[in-house]
């Protein structure tokens, strides 16, 4: 098994808490830049989270 496999089976065992952590960097980026940008941030975490869910779903290789 290798370290990708072990990351895969940690975001699997983890997946609320990367989900949180995700939502977390987000807010802290729109408050740090005023609210200026909100809608892009938005947009970036919900790909994060889904790049993240299609990484769950993938068997290993």
């Amino acid at each position: 098994m290798g370290i990708f496999d072990k990351a895969k089976d940690l975001l699997n065992e983890h997946n609320d808490k990367v989900d949180q952590g995700i939502d977390k960097a987000a807010d802290l980026i729109d408050q740090k830049t005023g609210g200026q940008h909100s809608s892009q941030i938005d947009q970036a975490a919900e790909q994060a989270k889904k790049a993240m869910d299609d990484n769950r779903t993938q068997p290993p290789a």
